[in-house]
């Protein structure tokens, strides 16, 4: 473990399951306004969190990646981490062909007449298809 950083119980949960539950020294997650790094000791919050990359750093200095999609993180006063996403995927495992398909979808989706909220469903498909994208390209394990 590295000198004088702690590390708290983090969880990452999606619908498909625990994407991980363990240690970690840092989490940086993706929300409205830019990145939100997570150490021990941080004081208790609820956030949210929207569709992007996720960096956790172990315990052993290693990072680890994902890409997320929205929800939210909880941190407690006895350093527990709790993070609930819809989806979580590894880069290593998205499917780049399907990514680009959905990626297509939306923007061909964006660029036709909608109600708002078909407009907002567009936009969020977009964003998702563009984080899994871009993490499968940069991310390798």
């Amino acid at each position: 473990m590295h000198e004088n950083i702690k590390a708290f119980h983090l969880k990452v949960i999606s619908i498909n399951g625990i994407f991980y539950d363990d240690e970690a020294l840092e989490i940086i997650l993706p929300c409205y306004d830019g990145e939100l790094a997570l150490l021990y000791g941080h004081e208790e919050m609820i956030y949210a969190i929207y569709d992007g990359t996720i960096k956790i750093k172990k315990p052993d200095g290693k990072w680890i990646y994902g890409v997320v999609s929205i929800g939210s993180v909880q941190y407690t006063v006895d350093n527990e981490c709790i993070v609930l996403v819809n989806t979580a995927e590894k880069p290593a495992e998205i499917d780049k062909n399907r990514a680009k398909e959905a990626y297509d979808f939306a923007m061909e989706h964006l660029n036709q007449k909608q109600s708002m909220k078909e407009f907002r469903k567009s936009q969020a498909g977009l964003a998702r298809a563009m984080a899994r994208l871009s993490a499968a390209s940069k991310y390798k394990d």
